[in-house]
């Protein structure tokens, strides 16, 4: 009889045992879910952004990696570069306005372009004529396989004139290289390197 009561308690000890071992990995398994759990949340809070707009409500903004988004803003600051350069309007301070902001964003390659054609008298035809010159970017052809990154515009000119109108097809290269962004260069890129390989007219045709 006292045999079998101690055969009682040794299994009543075993099964306790294993209800115990049982109870911590149960909780270990639930402390580590719920601090996986903690971490994923407080990654996903981090991607988010307030943004108080104009002192009147909160509008959430979500972060993005820089690297995401290199691409495009490669391409729009190509884009800006030439819109500023190539359009013109028959007005001195305009035009000094618009390479200056445009000389911002390139290197020396684009103000030598820009002295060339000064020379040539290029811009005081352009106010001496009452010229309009309007640039429409058709695409921006970037390679972000090697850096510094070749860039290729394909653009079209409008040159308007009293009683004509002539189009012309602009193509240009160039190189871009990483800088440090700034008010005048928002986008953080040096255009390099900066050739027209074509400028030709397409046609003319009246007003």
């Amino acid at each position: 009889m006292e045999f079998k009561s101690l055969t009682n308690i040794e299994s009543a000890f075993r099964h306790i045992r294993l209800f115990g071992i049982a109870f911590l990995c149960t909780c270990a398994l639930l402390t580590g879910y719920a601090v996986w759990r903690s971490y994923v949340f407080a990654e996903a809070q981090r991607q988010k952004i307030y943004v108080l707009d104009e002192g009147k409500s909160l509008m959430l903004a979500l972060s993005q990696d820089l690297s995401q988004n290199r691409p495009v803003e490669a391409r729009e600051h190509v884009r800006h570069f030439h819109e500023l350069f190539f359009t013109l309007s028959p007005d001195k301070a305009a035009i000094e306005g618009n390479i200056r902001r445009a000389l911002y964003l390139a290197d020396r390659t684009a103000f030598e372009h820009y002295r060339d054609l000064a020379e040539q008298g290029f811009y005081n035809r352009i106010i001496s004529g009452n010229i309009n010159q309007r640039l429409v970017v058709d695409s921006v052809c970037c390679d972000f396989e090697h850096y510094p990154y070749e860039a290729t515009t394909y653009a079209r000119q409008r040159i308007i004139r009293e009683k004509t109108v002539t189009e012309r097809s602009l193509i240009t290269h160039g190189r871009l290289q990483n800088t440090q962004r700034s008010d005048n260069n928002p986008h953080g890129f040096i255009l390099e390197g900066f050739r027209v390989i074509e400028n030709r007219d397409l046609a003319t045709y009246d007003r």
